[in-house]
């Protein structure tokens, strides 16, 4: 049986890490949110309605790009990319999404609700809300709500209720916290849509099956391309749906490298940097154990990073599992990194990154000179339209990177 078929186990389980801890309130509403999809999941109906919406509202198949300028700059392997920047709202976000939303409608729930770090996951659960005739009520860090402007624009205007999420660090795990004793209140009526690949099972398994057709398509378009598989494939990683959904498409070849590109931020002190698997240990954060960065107290601790999607203290189960096991490599880039990268992409190739993906786009510069003669396939996650404000006010057009 291969990977995915066998992982996770039927309690929720990679390994080591996943689960749901719950508070009693809410096992019922997660053992319905399970069932639900076990149902139709399986269901011939669902899957032609997602694979229609898919190809018909979203433009799926994005495709897989060779970046022979950035190729050519740094030297050695040959650099490609999927580019989800290219899916329906600029990110890959909506692949899980319009899932959750098509689920929501099955389960005759009214409301989607969720969390969001860089805006891109509340900006799809908007579009899907609206798609499906939904409500919408997302809530989303003070911080990220200045940083990410555009954004909240975008969300209200498709007809969401903004929540701004002001204490604690006012980021990415204050807007999950905020967000879960939100729908305690109405979890008889409203289906919360997890972002990522975290939080209590189902969701880890459940979004990582959604983004799925982010690694099918970029397979069967890679051996199109060129005849062969990648030698290396990598992702941004913060919760990590982006890259589970890249890595599932290559998880059981043993040729191809899996690398997850974590944020180092502005140094590797506590604090200052949201690089999980680096520098974090084994806990329990929001329902689920994974890997935790810990203050003193042996508590979540702060985090910093340029790229607000990746803002979270905790990792993906799954990520935390391919770890462990060796299945997957997690590096880091720091924000001066990620920048470089995002001016070089934009300059050198036409295409403004999100700065979550430029993270990957910033490990492929720095791997391609070890590795003449190979290939680096990354996930181009999203789009920068988002980030354009933030980084020419504080980081001008680059020229002192």
């Amino acid at each position: 049986m291969g990977y995915l078929k066998s992982t996770p186990n039927k309690d929720g389980f990679f390994g080591d890490y996943g689960g749901a801890m719950l508070p009693p309130p809410l096992e019922p509403h997660f053992k319905e949110i399970r069932e639900a999809y076990e149902r139709i999941s399986k269901s011939a109906d669902y899957i032609a309605e997602l694979r229609h919406i898919r190809k018909h509202f979203q433009g799926r198949p994005t495709p897989v790009s060779y970046f022979k300028n950035l190729s050519d700059l740094v030297g050695g392997a040959r650099i490609y990319a999927k580019r989800e920047d290219l899916n329906h709202t600029g990110a890959h976000k909506l692949n899980h999404c319009m899932a959750e939303g098509l689920l929501a409608k099955f389960m005759g729930k009214k409301k989607l609700m969720a969390e969001t770090g860089a805006g891109q996951h509340g900006v799809a659960l908007a579009t899907a809300a609206a798609y499906f005739g939904l409500e919408c009520e997302i809530h989303m860090g003070e911080i990220d709500i200045a940083k990410e402007a555009p954004n909240v624009t975008r969300m209200k205007l498709l007809g969401a209720q903004v929540v701004p999420v002001g204490f604690g660090g006012r980021s990415l795990k204050e807007a999950v916290d905020s967000c879960f004793g939100s729908y305690m209140e109405q979890a008889d009526t409203a289906l919360f849509a997890i972002g990522s690949v975290v939080g209590p099972h189902p969701f880890p398994m459940m979004v990582r099956d959604f983004q799925h057709v982010v690694g099918v398509e970029a397979r069967e378009q890679f051996l199109e391309m060129t005849g062969e598989l990648p030698d290396m494939v990598a992702a941004c990683v913060g919760g990590g749906s982006n890259a589970m959904g890249l890595f599932s498409g290559f998880i059981d070849d043993e040729d191809v490298s899996l690398h997850g590109v974590e944020p180092m931020g502005t140094s590797s002190k506590l604090g200052e940097h949201a690089a999980t698997i680096t520098f974090g240990e084994d806990g329990d954060i929001h329902g689920f154990r994974t890997m935790v960065l810990k203050d003193e107290k042996g508590e979540p601790a702060p985090v910093h990073t340029v790229a607000s999607g990746l803002d979270y203290p905790g990792v993906g189960p799954e990520h935390a599992h391919l770890y462990r096991t060796g299945k997957a490599n997690y590096t880091a880039c720091d924000d001066k990194e990620a920048l470089n990268a995002f001016f070089a992409l934009s300059r050198h190739e036409g295409i403004i990154p999100a700065l979550e993906s430029a993270h990957a786009v910033a490990f492929a510069m720095r791997e391609a000179p070890k590795h003449p003669g190979k290939s680096i396939l990354i996930n181009l996650s999203g789009r920068g339209d988002k980030d354009i404000d933030y980084v020419t006010e504080n980081f001008g057009f680059g020229e002192d990177l």
